[in-house]
């Protein structure tokens, strides 16, 4: 079942009195408990569609639904809710804040919700589970690795239980080893967890551990290969 349903997108930036279409008439759905690896060169448009489908950038023309809302057409005000509901979001520079410990950071989504603070605790400490990360939760992000802000990051997203993970080049910034321990997590989170996962990436081998590979060309999304773990 789609969780996701884009139908006859158009995006176009204007740069300087030139408008730059990025999509002309993009149709894809996304699977219920899926895991896809976007690729694609630079500029093809693979960030502006995790923003289109979270809500931070609007199509042009066209309807982009995510479970079941319709989020082209949501204002500001019902989309914030929407987001800390159904969206968490990893980007590749990490976005931690620095005067926070881990355990800070991880519990910022729910503090826009009606949570108490014992039940914020038990949520934040299962999420730092997770992610393997209980033993830092009081430390500050300089006292972490790379692969342990980029875990902290994930631990953020999955807190509040959102319906899609959503991640720009998330292991962009790291070395072998941390990028294969995120890989990890994220098949884990997809296997286990059956969290619905879309991963914008240029590493090949990010995109092996998806099950499904798409590939933007020209503004259309081509299904070349299949994920080893398909």
């Amino acid at each position: 079942m789609a969780i996701v349903e884009i139908r006859d997108v158009h995006k176009s930036f204007r740069r300087d009195t030139q408008a730059v279409d990025v999509f002309a008439g993009l149709d894809v759905d996304f699977d219920e408990a899926s895991f896809t690896a976007l690729m694609g060169p630079s500029g093809s448009g693979k960030s502006t569609l995790l923003n289109l489908v979270a809500g931070l950038d609007r199509p042009t023309s066209g309807v982009v639904t995510v479970a079941g809302s319709e989020v082209s057409t949501m204002s500001a005000s019902q989309l914030a809710p929407w987001r800390a509901r159904h969206i968490g979001f990893v980007f590749q520079s990490y976005n931690l804040l620095p005067v926070l410990t881990a355990f800070q950071n991880v519990e910022l989504p729910l503090l826009l919700t009606s949570l108490s603070k014992v039940e914020r605790r038990e949520r934040v400490m299962v999420a730092l589970g997770v992610v393997g990360l209980e033993d830092r939760q009081e430390h500050y992000p300089r006292q972490m690795s790379g692969g342990q802000e980029q875990r902290a990051a994930i631990a953020r997203a999955i807190v509040a239980d959102p319906t899609l993970i959503l991640l720009d080049e998330p292991t962009g910034q790291l070395d072998a080893k941390s990028s294969q321990e995120v890989l990890q997590l994220l098949q884990r989170l997809n296997g286990e967890f059956r969290k619905t996962i879309i991963m914008v990436t240029h590493d090949p081998h990010a995109a092996d551990k998806a099950k499904t590979v798409l590939h933007l060309e020209k503004g259309d999304l081509v299904e070349k290969s299949r994920g080893a773990h398909a």
